[in-house]
């Protein structure tokens, strides 16, 4: 789906806001959505390791490998994946959720990609640009022919008539014209996700599957539809198009890996875990069903709701299985976090940064717990790691208030100001960020890279406004 809106140049302050512990990513946390201002994005390394792995081969097909596209998790159970800056291709949780296997997932990621190797955000903008010329054109036609009519007196009406008639028309038949072109763009996207499914070795079959739930799900509402008013093709006309296409891939029949199987299985349990209810998490995931999947969402929804010994019981025969899990040993060091005993979870953590290869918000749950063990000889280390995330992870608040912290704990008022400036502009709190940058400013020496580095913050402009 291609989502034609114009959003802020950042969603910085959507960025997950670690719940307590830091969320960081690594279990899925929620976003504080800057107080509503923003789409409510979620983070979770796992999660986006996994996104990245589903995308690189057909960004590569698509020639877009090099453009550094982001994979962004929105807070919504609903079934939906867009595109709006170029940048980023945005996938509500539900979609991972309701992606029985990799592959379905990855159709609709191909889709989006053809959306933006065909450059149709941009294009969109074209077309609604030349939309209001051309509107601005009839709507001075249409006001002259309305003068001249009342000009030449009553006997003119007919003509008067036709003024108005231009005037009312013309955004009508724009209206039309711009969503005929949206549905050229998305039968354009479904040929070119195809396409690239195939240059890959990849099946089809999992974004026909897709598509045609969604025509399932929507034939009573197109029923009586003008298909002339529509931004998408009718879902009928749409699926029978792309199961044409698509059957003609030799790859068709092609299945998912298991070990990539087991991977999306495990990716959608967590989030089960952390986004569902306790009693939804039971259900789905019942004591009878010993699987890897299940045994990880009961065990992070055990500790989500209290029961901390019996987490870390669960979470420690997972490791038990797969001792090089970084995101075991990330859950368990997030459990022990929330569970109010910040040292023992410096340990896990430790592991989990290593093995993750130094995941930036995995950096920023450690940092959160060496600097919640007040432990002072700590503070080096945690200033240390939370430069290195927030270095490579410039939009995750959770890592500058940490930051702001170990250098408060470590005297260092100025850098402590400026890390909160940080944390509260990525957070959407601008009046906040310019006060504390401010003060940041009087005591940093003028034209140090911290002074500059505040005083950018004081000049800058909202995020709403941009």
């Amino acid at each position: 789906m291609l989502l034609p809106i114009v959003l802020r140049k950042k969603l910085s302050g959507g960025l997950a806001v670690i719940v307590a512990a830091a969320m960081t990513l690594g279990p899925v946390a929620p976003a504080s959505a800057q107080q509503g201002k923003g789409p409510p994005i979620l983070r979770d390394t796992e999660t986006e390791v996994l996104l990245r792995e589903y995308t690189r081969p057909i960004l590569r097909a698509a020639g877009l490998e090099k453009q550094n596209i982001q994979m962004v998790i929105i807070n919504d159970s609903s079934f939906n994946a867009f595109v709006a800056d170029g940048r980023r291709i945005f996938v509500n949780y539900g979609a991972i959720m309701q992606s029985e296997n990799p592959n379905q997932l990855i159709g609709v990621l191909a889709h989006e990609t053809g959306h933006l190797a065909g450059g149709h955000l941009a294009k969109l903008r074209q077309q609604l640009a030349t939309a209001q010329t051309q509107m601005i054109i009839a709507t001075i036609l249409g006001a002259g022919a309305l003068a001249m009519g009342a000009s030449r007196g009553g006997g003119n009406g007919g003509l008067a008539n036709a003024g108005a008639a231009t005037l009312s028309a013309p955004g009508e038949v724009i209206r039309r014209s711009l969503l005929s072109y949206q549905r050229q763009q998305e039968e354009n996207a479904d040929r070119a996700g195809v396409k690239f499914l195939t240059a890959t070795a990849q099946s089809p079959k999992g974004m026909y599957e897709t598509f045609k739930r969604f025509t399932n799900e929507s034939l009573f509402a197109a029923r009586g539809a003008d298909p002339y008013l529509q931004s998408h093709p009718m879902p009928a006309d749409r699926v029978e198009a792309l199961e044409g296409l698509a059957r003609q891939s030799p790859y068709w029949d092609k299945k998912d890996d298991a070990s990539l199987q087991m991977r999306h299985d495990m990716v959608r349990a967590k989030i089960s875990a952390f986004m569902e209810r306790p009693d939804t998490v039971a259900r789905r995931y019942p004591l009878s069903d010993n699987s890897l999947p299940a045994r990880y969402a009961r065990a992070i929804s055990t500790y989500l709701h209290g029961d901390l010994r019996s987490a870390l019981t669960q979470i420690d025969a997972l490791i038990q299985v797969q001792p090089n899990n970084p995101y075991f040993q990330e859950v368990r060091g997030q459990a022990l976090l929330e569970g109010g005993r910040p040292t023992e979870a410096i340990a896990p953590l430790r592991k989990a940064v290593q093995l993750s290869n130094n995941a930036p918000l995995i950096e920023m749950l450690l940092g959160q717990a060496l600097v919640a063990s007040e432990n002072k000889a700590y503070t080096e280390e945690a200033i240390s790691i939370l430069r290195a995330a927030v270095a490579r992870e410039s939009e995750a608040p959770i890592g500058y208030a940490q930051l702001a912290m170990a250098y408060g704990r470590k005297g260092d008022y100025a850098e402590a100001d400026l890390a909160s400036a940080q944390a509260a502009f990525l957070r959407g709190d601008n009046k906040t960020a310019r006060e504390l940058a401010s003060r940041a400013k009087t005591r940093f020496a003028v034209g140090s890279p911290g002074w500059v580095k505040a005083d950018d913050i004081v000049a800058s402009k909202p995020l709403s406004s941009q």
